[in-house]
C-alpha cells in the first residue's frame, strides 16, 4: 500500500500548522484506510489563547461567510468561498492569533460526513518495545505523550507538537509502516452534515427529494434536495404558477399564509381553478409535487416556501387560450410557469401567436428578467422532432415513417423535461431529442398517469410490456373519495407529467436563492449542475441507445443530465449581484434584560417591524455584557419561524460585546432573503454554563429592501 508522500514542514513559531500538498489523503480508522478529500469552501483554526476577543482582525482580513464551533469548541469552523479558500488558511497561518490551521475534510465513502484534524494521536506498539523505544520514535517525529489507553498494552496518546514533521494524519500513515506499530489513529472529530428534513408524515415515500437507498431506488437517483434546503425551501415573493385541468384548492398542501397567488378559471372565467369533473385529478398531484406546503402531514414539494399560482386551462391549445394563460402568469407576477401538457398531435408546430406568447412571458415577464418556463417532454417515447419508424401503437394507429413535432418543448426559450427512474435510468415512455434541457425523477413505464389534453384523457404512446422495474412518485390528490385514489394522496404518479414541476420547484428555490437571475440563467445552471447519469441499455420498444453523452455534454435521453436541486441552488446563490436596495428599515429594543445563568430557555428580546417590503440585505447589532462570554450564544429568531445561530460558545473570556452580524460575517442569514421583513423579530440570548451572569443591553435590526 502506497501512502501519500510526507516531508519534513516548517511550523511557524505560533505552534503546529498543518499542510496538505495532496487533494486526498489516507485515514487510518478502525484497522482500515479510508480516503479523505479536501472541503472546498471551509478550514479550521484553533486560536493561540481562549481569549478569542483578537479575532476580529482576522475575520475582517478573510470576511468568511460564518464561524461555529467544532470539536466541542476547540476548534472554529471557518467557510469560506472556494476561490478564497487556501489565502484564507495561509493568512490563518500566519496570524499570530492562531496556534494552528488546517484543511476541513470529507470521507469519500460518506460525502456528507466533515472530517475535522485535531493534534492528538493514538499509537499502538507492539509487545516486545521497549518503552525507550516509544520514546525514541516520539521525539523523531515530534510527538509528545499525554495518556496512555487504559486496558491496552503499550498504547498511548501523543499530542503534535511545534516540533511535529507533519499532520497527525500523515503522522499515523507513517507509524503504520514501522514494524514496532501495530496502529497508529490521529483522533479526527467526524461531524456529519446538517440537512433539513421536514417533518411531513409521507416525506419518507417522497425518494425523489432524498433517499439513502431502499428497494428499486439507485444511489443518487434523487435531487438532492434536503441540502438545498440547508439554502432555502422558498421565498413567498417566488410564484410558481402551475397551469393545468384544476386544483383542489381545499387540499391542506395548498394552504398557508401567502400560498395563494391569483387563481384563475380559464374555462370558466373566475379565480376558482377547482376540478370540474371527475377526470379534473392531474393537477393537484403536479402541483403538490412542485409546492405542496410544509404541514407536519401528508406530503412536501420542492419548494413549500414557494408562493402557488393555479391557473386552470381552457383545455384547448388556440391561439386565444396559449395568449390568456402566459399574459395572466406575467401580469400577476408568475416567477416560474410548470406546464405537464401538449398537444394530442404527433405533428404540432406552434403558431406565430403561440411562439410569441411564450417568448414575451421569458423575456419581458418578472420586470424583465424573463419567467422561467417548463414544459414536459412528453409519454410517446418518440422524438420531440423527427422521424422515427412506428411499431407498437394499440391497433396499428399509427404506422410507417412519422414525423415528429412537439411545438411547445422544442421551443427555445422553453426548459424541457424528461424523465428519469428510481433507478437512475431512462423512462421507458419518456420522449427524447436534442431539445431536451435536463431530466428529472419519475416512474418507469408504462406511465400511471396521462396527460391531459383537449379536455380528456388521451393514449400518450404504444404499450410497453412487460412493466418496467421503478418507483412512483408520491404526491397530493384530490381530498376525499375524488381524485386517483380515495385518500388524500397518490402513491405512484408519473409520466413527464411529474418531471416537469419537479424542476419548476428547483427553480423556485433557484429565484429565492437568488433572485436577480435572468430566465436563462435558470437554464443555464440548471443544465450546467445537473447529475449526467448514463443509461447504456436499449430502450424496451424503439431498441435505441441514446443513454450517453455527446462532447457537449448532453443527452437526447437526459439532456444535460438529471436536475440537481443542491448543485443548482449552490450556483445560483454564488451568482447573487449587489442587491438594489430602495429603503432601510431599523428596529431597536434599548431595553436591557438580564440573561438567566446556565438556563438553557435563555431571555428573548422583541423588536416589532410594521413596514412592508422584502429582505435585500439585513444587518444585526448586539451589545451584550457578560462576565465570561463564552457561556453565551445569541440566536435571531424571524416572524417566518427560520432561525439564524449569530454568535455560538467562541468569545471565550471576554466580557463585553459589541458586534455586527452581516450577511458577510454570518452566512446563515442568506436564507431571510426575499422573505417578508414585516412581524416580530426575537433575539434569544442563552448562557450555558453557571457561575457568570450578564446582559443583553440592547440590539437593533437594519433590513434593506
Amino acid at each position: 500500500m502506497s501512502y501519500p508522500s510526507s516531508t519534513p514542514e516548517n511550523p511557524s513559531p505560533q505552534g503546529l500548522q498543518i499542510t496538505e500538498p495532496n487533494d486526498s489523503v489516507i485515514l487510518q480508522r478502525g484497522g482500515e484506510e479510508l480516503i479523505l478529500a479536501k472541503a472546498v469552501d471551509r478550514f479550521t483554526l484553533q486560536p493561540a489563547t481562549s481569549d478569542a476577543n483578537t479575532l476580529p482582525q482576522l475575520r475582517e482580513q478573510i470576511q468568511p461567510h460564518s464561524i461555529r464551533p467544532v470539536a466541542l469548541g476547540q476548534l472554529q469552523e471557518w467557510v469560506v468561498s472556494p476561490s478564497e479558500l487556501e489565502s484564507a488558511i495561509q493568512a490563518a497561518r500566519q496570524s499570530s492569533e492562531v496556534a494552528f490551521a488546517s484543511h476541513v475534510y470529507r470521507m469519500q465513502v460518506s460525502d456528507q460526513t466533515w472530517v475535522y484534524l485535531t493534534e492528538q494521536i493514538t499509537v499502538q506498539f507492539a509487545p516486545q518495545v521497549s518503552f525507550a523505544v516509544v520514546q525514541s520514535i516520539a521525539a523523531e517525529l515530534g510527538l509528545l505523550q499525554t495518556a496512555s489507553v487504559e486496558g491496552i498494552p503499550r498504547t498511548f496518546v501523543f499530542e503534535a507538537t511545534k516540533a511535529a514533521i507533519a499532520n497527525p494524519i500523515k503522522l499515523a500513515n507513517q507509524l503504520m509502516r514501522r514494524p514496532e506499530v501495530l496502529a497508529a489513529e490521529p483522533n479526527v472529530v467526524l461531524q456529519s452534515q446538517q440537512t433539513y428534513r421536514p417533518a411531513d408524515h409521507l416525506y419518507a415515500t417522497q425518494w425523489h427529494l432524498h433517499h439513502t437507498g431502499g428497494f428499486n431506488l439507485n444511489a443518487n437517483s434523487h435531487i438532492g434536495a434536503e441540502k438545498a434546503w440547508d439554502i432555502t425551501r422558498g421565498s413567498r415573493s417566488v410564484v410558481i404558477a402551475v397551469a393545468d385541468d384544476g386544483f383542489d384548492l381545499n387540499h391542506p398542501d395548498f394552504q398557508g399564509k401567502g400560498k395563494l397567488v391569483a387563481p384563475q378559471d380559464l374555462k370558466r372565467r373566475d379565480g376558482l381553478p377547482m376540478p370540474n369533473r371527475d377526470t379534473d385529478n392531474h393537477g393537484t398531484a403536479v402541483a403538490g409535487l412542485a409546492i405542496a406546503e410544509e404541514t407536519r402531514s401528508g406530503v412536501v414539494g420542492v419548494a413549500p416556501g414557494c408562493a402557488f399560482m393555479p391557473i386552470q386551462t381552457t383545455g384547448f391549445l388556440d391561439d386565444v387560450s396559449i395568449e390568456q394563460l402566459f399574459k395572466w402568469a406575467v401580469d400577476h407576477g408568475a416567477s416560474v410557469i410548470s406546464c405537464s401538457w401538449a398537444a394530442a398531435s404527433v405533428y404540432a408546430p406552434l403558431t406565430i401567436r403561440q411562439r410569441s406568447a411564450i417568448s414575451r412571458a421569458a423575456t419581458q415577464g418578472r420586470d424583465g428578467k424573463g419567467c422561467v418556463i417548463l414544459f414536459a417532454a412528453g409519454n410517446a417515447n418518440r422524438p420531440l422532432k423527427g422521424f422515427i419508424q412506428e411499431k407498437g401503437w394499440p391497433n396499428n394507429v399509427l404506422k410507417g415513417n412519422k414525423n415528429w413535432l412537439s411545438g411547445f418543448a422544442v421551443h427555445p426559450d422553453v426548459i424541457t423535461v424528461s424523465a428519469s427512474t428510481s433507478l437512475n435510468r431512462k423512462a421507458a415512455y419518456s420522449n427524447w431529442g436534442q431539445d431536451v434541457s435536463v431530466a428529472a425523477p419519475s416512474n418507469n413505464g408504462p406511465p400511471v398517469m396521462s396527460l391531459p389534453n383537449l379536455g380528456r384523457l388521451v393514449n400518450t404512446g404504444p404499450e410497453i410490456s412487460p412493466q418496467q422495474p421503478g418507483r412512483g412518485l408520491v404526491t397530493s390528490d384530490r381530498t376525499g373519495r375524488a381524485g386517483y385514489t380515495p385518500e388524500d394522496y397518490v402513491h405512484g404518479f408519473g409520466g413527464t407529467s411529474s418531471a416537469c414541476p419537479v424542476v419548476a420547484g428547483v427553480a423556485g428555490l433557484m429565484l429565492s436563492a437568488n433572485p436577480d437571475l435572468t430566465a436563462r440563467e435558470v437554464k443555464q445552471i440548471l443544465q450546467e449542475t445537473a447529475d449526467k447519469i448514463i443509461d447504456p441499455n436499449p430502450d424496451p420498444q424503439l431498441r435505441l441507445r441514446l443513454g450517453t453523452y455527446d462532447n457537449r455534454g448532453h443527452s437526447q435521453w437526459f439532456g444535460y443530465g438529471k436536475v440537481n436541486a443542491f448543485k443548482a441552488v449552490q450556483a445560483a446563490q454564488r451568482r447573487r449581484k449587489s442587491r438594489r436596495l430602495t429603503r432601510t428599515i431599523r428596529g431597536q429594543s434599548s431595553r436591557s434584560v438580564s440573561i438567566p445563568d446556565n438556563d438553557p430557555n435563555g431571555v428573548v428580546s422583541v423588536i416589532r417591524i410594521t413596514q412592508r417590503g422584502f429582505i435585500q440585505d439585513i444587518q444585526i447589532r448586539v451589545d451584550v455584557e457578560h462576565s465570561f462570554l463564552g457561556d453565551i450564544t445569541l440566536t435571531l429568531l424571524a416572524p417566518s419561524g427560520e432561525q439564524i445561530l449569530l454568535q455560538g460558545r467562541t468569545l471565550g473570556r471576554a466580557t463585553h460585546l459589541r458586534e455586527t452580524y452581516t450577511l458577510n460575517s454570518t452566512y446563515n442569514l442568506s436564507r431571510l432573503l426575499n422573505q417578508s421583513v414585516s412581524g416580530q423579530w426575537r433575539l434569544k440570548a442563552v448562557d450555558l454554563a453557571p457561575a457568570n451572569t450578564g446582559k443583553l443591553n440592547s440590539w437593533e435590526l437594519v433590513i434593506g429592501v
